[in-house]
């Protein structure tokens, strides 16, 4: 398919993991891709293997935390692309709040990770919205975020929090940016086969004392369809949203976690 032919599109978290494959699959409808992360050497790692593929796409380092650095790497961007037509925001810090980082006692991540997850969101949405291409065909905003808006886990204060307030910001943005013919919307993903999500495994089977394997076999049971998404379904998904047939839909949150959350 090449639905996504002479549009641009920007991935931020596209270094690696879903935001690497959203990136992979929207170059393959014909997407210009600039694939926004903080490490130019993954970056451009990544890039290269979407070009190898036959796609268009650059890499474009930045620190979302950071809100000068967003603008720099999206004038960058608009400069290599032209305006913007799709921002799937995809960039996000998890683990949990506390990580015994010295002797002293263990260190609290909350501010870290909503500086990460939320202010840096939202610092890329706002780039995005400053550097849209022109109507009157629909632009999109697509925000990763994950199952855990949706219920709690213990230790995971700030990433609950985080992941929960993006869903806010995507019905406040949606609002706002319908006049535009702007569709805004969000993805909850549940476990998916990345290394952040191994990470997570490895963190429950050291508090367990069990192994990854057993981790990973005790999550699933969380999980009605028993096993773990891969990110090429979230891809898939996005390249829905981005496409006509998600006409209409706007200030939604799409559930894709196996059914841990219904």
């Amino acid at each position: 398919m090449s639905r996504f032919i002479g549009r641009h599109v920007v991935v931020t978290g596209a270094s690696s993991g879903i935001g690497r494959e959203i990136a992979n699959r929207l170059a393959s409808e014909g997407a210009r891709v600039s694939l926004l992360a903080r490490r130019l050497d993954r970056l451009e790692e990544a890039a290269a293997e979407l070009r190898s593929a036959g796609g268009q796409g650059a890499a474009f380092a930045c620190d979302i935390t950071d809100k000068a650095s967003v603008d720099t790497a999206f004038d960058r961007a608009v400069t290599a692309f032209g305006p913007i037509h799709a921002i799937v925001a995809a960039s996000g810090i998890g683990g949990p709040n506390r990580v015994p980082s010295d002797p002293a006692g263990p260190t609290d991540r909350f501010d870290a990770i909503l500086q990460t997850n939320v202010y840096g969101t939202y610092n890329t949405l706002r780039a995005a919205e400053a550097r849209l291409a022109d109507g009157p065909d629909t632009r999109h905003f697509v925000v990763i975020s994950s199952v855990l808006a949706r219920f709690g886990v213990p230790g995971y204060t700030g990433y609950c929090t985080s992941k929960a307030a993006l869903l806010g910001m995507v019905r406040a943005f949606a609002l706002e940016l319908a006049g535009q013919n702007v569709q805004v919307n969000a993805i909850c993903p549940g476990w998916v086969d990345t290394e952040m999500a191994w990470e997570g495994l490895d963190g429950m089977a050291a508090a367990m004392g069990v192994t990854r394997q057993k981790a990973h076999d005790i999550a699933m049971r969380a999980v009605p369809l028993g096993r773990m998404g891969q990110p090429a379904h979230v891809a898939g998904m996005i390249a829905w949203l981005l496409s006509p047939d998600a006409t209409g839909v706007t200030g939604q949150t799409l559930d894709m976690n196996g059914g841990a959350w219904m």
